[in-house]
């Protein structure tokens, strides 16, 4: 009889637990989760080895509004120019071809466009930002040979889009701004890409 008292209350223990840790992870919100494209070049610069590069790659990022947090990565390929006569030849493309991996990790969001690239034609009307020390930069897998052990280039990222009205699109832009030994790289002006997916809308935080 004691063994069979024992063994219910075991179970009532581990259903208790179940169901408190089943309550636990439903308080706590799940991300918002952003996708999209980078596509841009860099320019001809005399201080960036191989320059100019295409530059073309995917990205996402979980938001946590709650949190007031985010994870980034974008996952990018580069490649420059070969030349003719010694002048750069737009035919010759894929020369120095390499991959970048990028990544900021629980880094705070600043609620506003302040600092954010300007855009010239139809300017993003809200947004948000994320400014940070990158948690990961390589070059083909390995840390990048411009970037210090451990990493030390910031990383502005900015997601920017219309109104949260009918026929417009939040969350549609997004831009990277290197600072550090990364701009001896990328270049100290801004990446463009698009937003392609989100979960919902970042308007209502």
């Amino acid at each position: 009889m004691k063994n069979k008292t024992l063994a219910s209350a075991v179970q009532a223990l581990s259903l208790l637990i179940l169901v408190s840790g089943t309550w636990a992870l439903a308080q706590e919100s799940r991300p918002v989760h952003l996708t999209g494209l980078i596509n841009d070049y860099s320019p001809l610069d005399a201080s960036i080895k191989g320059s100019p590069y295409e530059m073309h790659g995917q990205w996402s990022m979980d938001v946590y509004p709650e949190r007031g947090t985010a994870d980034f990565i974008a996952d990018m390929t580069m490649s420059g120019y070969g030349t003719t006569g010694g002048v750069l030849d737009a035919t010759k493309g894929g020369a120095g071809a390499h991959t970048h991996h990028i990544g900021l990790k629980n880094a705070k969001i600043t609620w506003n466009m302040t600092g954010c690239p300007p855009y010239v034609t139809a300017p993003p009307k809200m947004g948000f930002q994320l400014n940070d020390t990158v948690s990961l930069l390589t070059g083909n897998g390995s840390n990048a040979i411009f970037e210090t052990n451990p990493p030390s280039s910031t990383l502005q990222v900015c997601v920017t889009g219309g109104n949260d009205v009918r026929y417009s699109v939040p969350n549609s832009n997004i831009t990277l701004m290197f600072g550090g030994p990364a701009i001896t790289h990328f270049g100290q002006q801004a990446i463009h890409g698009v937003v392609r997916t989100s979960a919902r809308s970042l308007g209502d935080r």
